[in-house]
Order: structure tokens, then sequence, then C-alpha cells
């Protein structure tokens, strides 16, 4: 199955897309200039995999949680991808991403992420890796540093900006925080388990997930 992912969520802008003869994909650190840079990094990693979008099977998208501003322009982009191509898409959780990146970069099969939300909290969530993939324990939250770090499990290594920006987290990070923003290539092969179990959308249907009640996002006209 083709993939193609993209994820803004963050600084970070990320592209990726695979194929039977393997993944490509972009990753730039490059804050409030993803508007700009995410549809160049989408025809540079189809060229490099040799396809076009009509050859792509399925589309996937960091669905948040995240920078608010990011999270919408991720969301409508993977919608406009979506409503152009007919294809379904999966919505993957930046923080799972996260978690699988350092699964399969470091070997953690536990994983605790926590990236700075502002506001003196955090988007917190704790995974443990089964048969190749993390998998979610409990919920994805926004909440207090402090609450974060009452829940967190001994084993877990750490992922995320939220280590550094809070002293009650700081004190609880015993281990070198590698991965500290989403990338879309770790999206891939959770976006490949949602659409084989069918948890996938219709371009109308694709929603973000911002954690924070406050925000809401404006589906296409005629959806409401």
């Amino acid at each position: 199955m083709n993939l193609l992912a993209i994820d803004t969520a963050t600084e970070a802008c990320s592209v990726a897309v695979r194929t039977e003869q393997g993944d490509f994909h972009r990753f730039e650190i490059c804050p409030q200039q993803h508007s700009q840079r995410l549809l160049p990094m989408v025809d540079e990693v189809l060229k490099e995999a040799g396809l076009t979008l009509k050859e792509i099977d399925g589309l996937v998208y960091g669905r948040g949680p995240g920078s608010f501003t990011g999270v919408r322009i991720a969301t409508g982009m993977i919608q406009g991808l979506a409503l152009g191509s007919g294809l379904k898409v999966a919505g993957v959780s930046t923080l799972a991403a996260m978690a699988q990146q350092v699964f399969e970069s470091q070997g953690s099969a536990s994983v605790a992420v926590a990236i700075d939300a502002r506001m003196s909290e955090v988007y917190f969530a704790q995974y443990q890796a089964e048969n190749g993939l993390v998998q979610l324990l409990g919920e994805e939250m926004v909440c207090p540093p402090e609450h974060a770090a009452s829940l967190l499990s001994d084993s877990a290594s750490p992922a995320g900006t939220g280590w550094a920006a809070y002293s009650e987290l700081t004190a609880k990070c015993g281990l070198e925080v590698a991965v500290l923003y989403p990338d879309a290539r770790f999206m891939l092969s959770l976006g490949e388990q949602q659409f084989a179990l069918g948890d996938v959308s219709e371009a109308e249907h694709i929603e973000p997930v911002y954690l924070r009640d406050k925000v809401t996002w404006k589906k296409l006209p005629g959806r409401e």
C-alpha cells in the first residue's frame, strides 16, 4: 500500500511516503513556515519515490495535539488532498508518532510523551509497544506538568519538548530526550494499522484533535 503522510503540529514540518521499495521522507524545523514548505516537500518526496498522487492509496496526517495553527495547516492540507484524489485518510496522534519513533530508534517499549502546550500545561500521554506498534495507556490529555509527573511510569523513556520546559518534569527525567518533535515517517506504520482496521475517514469528516475545548475547527461548507 502506497501511503503519503504529513505533519505540521509543532515547529517541525515533515512528509513521508511508504512504497514497496521503502520509505522516503523529509523533516525540517521551520517555525511559522509550514504553509510555505509543506507542498514543496510533498512534491519532493513523491518525486523521490517515483510516484504521483494518483498512485497513492491512502493519506495519513498528524491530527494533533500540538500548535493550534500547525494542526489546522495539516488538517486543511490533507482535506484538500483527499478531496482532490478521493482517498481516505487516517489521522494519527502526534504523541503516538513520537512514542513510535522512540520505540523504533531506541528500542524502548515504554514511552511517556510531553509536549509544551504553553499556559503552564503539557500535552501528555504514555504508550507501551506491542507487536511492533505503540498502544496508548490511559488517555491523551492536556494538564499541568506536575499532574503529568504524578502519572509517570518509572520505566518510561521521555519524548517531547515538555521535559525541558517545566522543572516538575525535568526533575523526573533521568534519560536524554532524543525525540522532541513528531515526524511523519513514524506515522506510516500507525496509519497502516488504521487502514487495516478500517479506522479511516472521508475528506468531509476529517477533524483535528486539540485537547483544549476552547478551540474549534470549522468543517467544509455544508458539513457543520
